[in-house]
């Protein structure tokens, strides 16, 4: 169904100074003081190698200390599900990856014992695995073609609150599948999440001896009930998965991007009609408090600006509409409509249909409520601001073909 950082620049920059000259007599300098040292050679970046053999390197670089630890008895592991990297999403390549990793601790490591990643478990104190799978220019170029996968793995002692392990490595991108898997592909809307935004700072950004993110922590028992929920609608048991969520909504650290969408999508697919938009309320409120920016992942037709639509999604873009002209008002918020689109085609007639797009999209809004007539823009960024940039054109790069809701300065 439907399917969520610019350039980086580097200035040399010199600064002369004129001195006068000495009055006495010319400052002689030697040539052992003339002579410029040598620049320090850059190292080349890592080579990506295929996905089995970069995952085994960073898996094994990653567990190494535990099989040459001397301390005694068994260690005890959970894999908090590994994300991609820059859309947060769970995907099929991820999934391969927490497979591969089971199998390889099984193999080589018989002092783990892994335990499913679920509350009953955390209550025994495991070590947590977490890692992110990222899409990026292997020489480092911001805009550059998206050309390996950035593999990064942590374990986390909940007992000392550390970070003990790390392991990277890097992947070509042909054997990667970053297809969403059906929770995340159906899901409504993308927004930065505190408890997944910890999850990715607690790899990316630490180094071993480094203290766990506090925020990953706090989350991190309603994230395994949400595991279980999203596991549930994986399999189509949508009654178990809306119960789930709406336990994790009641636990510590329950305020969580993916919640809301899971109650909104289970109910939906009961046909808990009222009880979905509900849901995608909270999923809305939660996106304009938590972020400056909310994607709204509406489908349309190829080059068009009307809304595709799909049957099986079944996902209501008229009831979405009104939700977002009632939120926008009772928030008090003035918003920028923008549309974007993948790189694929031609820059001009990209920009020109992401404008399009974004005011449809206004013009839908401001017909629920005509109050909003004068707190809403319209404007389009093209592929200027991708946030996946494979260039796949299919569900796993469907931000990029975003309608972002942004909150503005009324009086701008």
């Amino acid at each position: 169904m439907f399917l969520r950082k610019g350039p980086i620049g580097l200035a040399l920059c010199w600064l002369i100074v004129a001195c006068p000259a000495p009055a006495i007599r010319a400052l002689e300098i030697s040539p052992s003081a003339q002579a410029t040292p040598p620049l320090a050679a850059i190292a080349p970046p890592p080579t990506p190698v295929p996905l089995e053999n970069a995952l085994s390197k960073a898996a094994h670089d990653l567990l190494s200390k535990f099989k040459d630890d001397a301390a005694p008895g068994q260690l005890e592991l959970v894999i908090d599900p590994l994300i991609d990297g820059v859309t947060r999403v769970q995907s099929a390549a991820t999934l391969l990856e927490q497979q591969r990793i089971t199998a390889l601790i099984a193999a080589d490591y018989p002092r783990i014992r892994t335990l499913p990643f679920t509350v009953a478990s955390l209550s025994r104190k495991p070590l947590v695995l977490i890692g992110t799978l990222t899409p990026i220019n292997n020489d480092g170029l911001p805009t550059g073609p998206r050309d390996a996968y950035r593999i990064c793995l942590a374990i986390a002692d909940l007992n000392s609150n550390t970070v003990v392990a790390k392991g990277v490595a890097r992947a070509l991108p042909d054997d990667v599948d970053p297809t969403p898997v059906p929770f995340f592909k159906d899901s409504p809307v993308h927004t930065n999440d505190p408890a997944t935004e910890a999850y990715v700072r607690s790899c990316q950004g630490a180094k071993p001896g480094d203290a766990v993110d506090q925020t990953y922590t706090n989350h991190i028992l309603a994230s395994a009930q949400v595991n279980e929920g999203i596991e549930a609608y994986n399999a189509g048991r949508y009654k178990a998965a809306l119960e789930l969520y709406q336990n994790a909504l009641r636990m510590e650290g329950g305020e969580q991007l993916r919640i809301y969408s899971g109650i909104y999508l289970s109910a939906l697919k009961l046909g808990r009609t009222q009880l979905a938009m509900q849901a995608f309320d909270r999923l809305l409120d939660f996106g304009l408090k938590n972020s400056d920016r909310l994607a709204i992942k509406f489908l349309f037709k190829p080059g068009s600006t009307l809304f595709y639509a799909d049957p099986e999604a079944r996902a209501p873009y008229q009831a979405w509409i009104g939700k977002i002209a009632q939120r926008t008002a009772a928030n008090h918020v003035c918003l920028e409509v923008a549309g974007h689109t993948s790189a694929t085609g031609y820059a001009g007639v990209n920009d020109r249909l992401s404008v399009l797009r974004a005011a449809y999209v206004r013009d839908q809004i401001v017909a629920e409520d005509r109050s909003l007539a004068g707190r809403l823009i319209a404007s389009g960024r093209g592929s200027r601001e991708l946030i996946v940039g494979t260039g796949r054109d299919d569900p796993s790069d469907a931000l990029d073909r975003r309608v972002e809701l942004r909150i503005i300065n009324c009086s701008s």
